[in-house]
């Protein structure tokens, strides 16, 4: 049987993902751990440069009429694109952009890194918003945010061949009332339903955002792209 956590609604590019009483645990600018009604992902206009953004986050919800406390991630892309998949205790909503992608070069390569270039800010950004109807532990609910991330990497190098993008960002959800569950690891029941949920909600929002536009085939083709190159000192302890 699948569950459904999240009530949403989109209004003039703000998504809210209304669940009461949630545990929340983000990645975002507001990020840490919070119990609250709702997590949001608003869409920023096209040269955007605000820095206040706790202050930005509150006007637009403002203006929208969500009264309803909760983290919040920004992205650049249209809120149209997000996609939802739902599979068994957990739900997954996601919008992607790669107008900004990065990835991790061998140490061995001594390549310009772009970001050195421009530091600004570049909101394509991939977003992620995942919940169970189970009640997580702090660790368990921690350790989703690794599970997704890695899910999201995992895809995107088979769909791209980048890692993500530079202001990619995560937001996970339980529900204190629901039944127990002390792990969320990729074997666990959350964990594994987290991660198919996050490839196919990832490959939809992607084939939804760049249905007319390509996908940059390389860091260097990308608009804003950002390659590591540097190496670090490896040592025995």
């Amino acid at each position: 049987m699948t569950d459904s956590l999240f009530e949403p609604t989109v209004r003039s590019n703000v998504l809210q993902l209304h669940s009461p009483s949630t545990d929340w645990l983000s990645t975002g600018f507001d990020g840490g751990r919070q119990r609250a009604d709702a997590a949001y992902n608003i869409t920023v206009p096209e040269g955007w440069t605000e820095t206040d953004l706790a202050g930005y986050v509150d006007r637009r919800k403002a203006d929208t009429g969500f009264d309803a406390d909760g983290p919040a991630l920004l992205t650049g892309v249209d809120q149209q694109h997000a996609r939802r998949a739902v599979l068994d205790p957990v739900e997954v909503v996601v919008t992607a952009g790669v107008s900004n992608p990065t990835t991790l070069l061998p140490a061995s390569r001594h390549e310009t890194d772009p970001s050195e270039v421009d530091k600004r800010l570049r909101p394509g950004t991939i977003n992620i918003i995942a919940g169970t109807t189970r009640a997580l532990p702090p660790g368990a609910l921690a350790n989703l945010v690794a599970v997704v991330t890695e899910a999201k990497t995992a895809t995107l190098l088979r769909l791209s061949g980048f890692s993500g993008t530079t202001s990619d960002a995560v937001i996970v959800g339980s529900d204190p009332s629901g039944e127990p569950a002390q792990f969320s690891g990729s074997s666990t029941t959350v964990g594994r339903a987290a991660r198919a949920c996050v490839r196919d909600a990832l490959t939809a929002a992607l084939d939804s955002r760049y249905e007319v536009a390509a996908i940059p085939e390389s860091v260097a083709d990308a608009e804003y792209g950002c390659a590591t190159t540097v190496g670090s000192t490896v040592s025995e302890l």
